[in-house]
């Protein structure tokens, strides 16, 4: 057993119990009471170079103090100290984690000072593993979807135990495709489900109601964050985060009439308190581009591998019936980014983790009798690209034009699992070269699908698997993650989509061209 695993399980086992090793005894020695408390565990996440985010919250003003080292003792360690966090900021912290060496076990442990007294917290304890610079095997998990339709933390069944089952896979990393709370789903005592079986359900105040003010959408985190499987996998995976609609409410877009749930009904207003609130729990590193709020990045992961993180919500226009003229969905600035970035990648792989899928139908009402408003990519016309299928269109000819080559597309959002290939021969739009999309999800929320596909780019369903009925409540098994795993040597790439208890259900291998 490599010190990485080894020390992954003796670190581990502190994770919960703060335990204080002798080297770590504060300047000041307080009660608990006076001491600072971290409430919500660790996180780290946008590994990149020798860089790595870690994040952490406390319950006053303070500064973090971070320390790693690539042995699980600690024999020499590098300290970071964050900027003062206070409750402008939800006393969320994080640190950008520099100078690491490629490919090594990373060990770090996480205190608060105290604003004004200096005391400091006992430790919580995290590990990772940096990127790697040469050809090695990756592993990688990805999913969606945390705690919709009700479907909280269940003490009777163990909590979120889908997250335990991703971190006995022992990923480099997870990218979470979206839906990372459900900001517009209360979470009740219980629910009534299907068999007459009852769902029981940890509650809290912030998940009473929807969420409208800014501490509502913190407190949303804040629950999820109250799930031991989510903290214990946090700290030792670390994550690539990007969002989706429930972060502020169903199916939002420009043009969202918000209902009779919200008082104040100016939908931007809403996003922008939803966006703050993610923006401060996610453990992403924070981008110059538009005052920091930028979501889409590229993750490189190597020479085997970059991560290109979509943002399907922000500059899109408002939804409709999604015919006729191009319209907003990546907008042209991130599709020109996208186009670039795909073109000057010189990663064996290029995966495009997006929000959404490009051919599921997702009908979001009637834009009046007879027509319905669209939500995603897909129109429901199988016929030539329209509307926001034109910025597809745009990308897949100009891949296939740059010859761009071993592109997987990864996605959530639907709450069931699927395998689509798309290939010009079953195509209206023919001007690209085949390719993947992989869907999974969801982690701890209701099932549903399956869904149509649109025939414009020519998807074939090679497997999917759904709940019987809709809104299987999450006794019926019917969650899922996806699985990546790239060979270091022969560079093949073989997607496994796993269930509740990490059995695989599919699995698909793919060959490097």
């Amino acid at each position: 057993m490599s010190e990485f695993d080894s020390g992954r399980r003796r670190v581990i086992q502190a994770l919960g119990a703060g335990l204080l090793m002798p080297s770590l005894a504060p300047a000041v020695i307080a009660s608990v009471k006076d001491r600072p408390q971290l409430t919500d565990g660790v996180q780290s996440g946008d590994l990149q170079g020798d860089k790595a985010i870690v994040w952490s919250r406390c319950d006053r003003p303070a500064r973090m103090v971070v320390e790693w080292d690539t042995r699980s003792l600690f024999p020499n360690p590098r300290r970071f100290v964050s900027a003062l966090t206070d409750a402008r900021s939800d006393f969320t912290a994080r640190v950008d984690l520099t100078g690491l060496p490629a490919d090594q076990a990373i060990f770090y442990r996480v205190q608060f000072e105290d604003a004004q007294s200096g005391v400091a917290s006992e430790p919580w304890f995290g590990h990772l593993r940096s990127v790697p610079q040469t050809r090695r095997d990756i592993r990688f998990v990805w999913s969606g979807d945390t705690a919709g339709q009700g479907y909280g933390i269940n003490p009777d069944i163990g909590g979120m135990r889908i997250y335990e089952a991703m971190r006995l896979r022992l990923p480099d990393f997870f990218i979470h495709s979206g839906d990372t709370i459900y900001a517009d789903g209360p979470i009740p005592a219980q629910l009534l489900t299907e068999g007459g079986r009852v769902w029981r359900n940890i509650t809290s105040e912030a998940k009473s109601r929807v969420a409208k003010s800014l501490d509502d959408f913190r407190g949303n985190y804040r629950y999820n964050l109250m799930d031991e499987n989510i903290r214990r996998f946090n700290a030792e995976v670390p994550q690539i985060w990007q969002w989706d609609d429930h972060e502020v409410v169903n199916n939002w877009s420009p043009g969202t009439a918000l209902g009779v749930r919200y008082a104040n009904k100016d939908i931007h207003s809403l996003v922008s308190r939803g966006r703050q609130a993610w923006l401060e729990y996610a453990p992403m590193r924070w981008q110059s581009a538009e005052g920091g709020k930028r979501i889409y990045r590229q993750i490189d992961y190597g020479p085997l591998l970059d991560v290109f993180v979509l943002d399907m919500r922000s500059y899109r226009g408002a939804n409709d019936a999604n015919l006729g003229d191009a319209k907003p969905f990546l907008g042209r600035e991130q599709l020109d980014w996208l186009k670039a970035s795909l073109k000057a990648s010189k990663a064996q792989w290029k995966v495009i983790a997006a929000d959404m899928s490009i051919g599921l139908g997702a009908p979001d009402g009637k834009v009046s009798p007879g027509v319905t408003r669209w939500e995603a990519v897909a129109n429901g016309d199988p016929g030539p690209a329209q509307g926001r299928e034109l910025e597809i269109a745009e990308l897949l000819g100009f891949l296939r034009a740059q010859q761009v080559r071993n592109f997987v597309w990864l996605t959530a959002e639907v709450h069931y699992c699927a395998a689509h290939h798309y290939h010009p021969d079953r195509a209206a739009f023919q001007d690209f070269e085949p390719f993947w999309e992989f869907v999974a999800g969801p982690l701890n929320a209701g099932s549903f699908g399956p869904d149509t596909l649109d025939r414009t780019f020519g998807p074939e369903v090679v497997f999917e698997k759904a709940p019987p009925v809709h809104n299987m409540s999450p006794f019926g098994g019917f969650q899922f993650f996806g699985e990546v795993n790239i060979d270091g040597q022969s560079g093949e790439l073989s997607v496994v989509l796993r269930d509740l208890e990490g059995v695989g259900v599919f699995e698909q291998k793919l060959q490097p061209l």
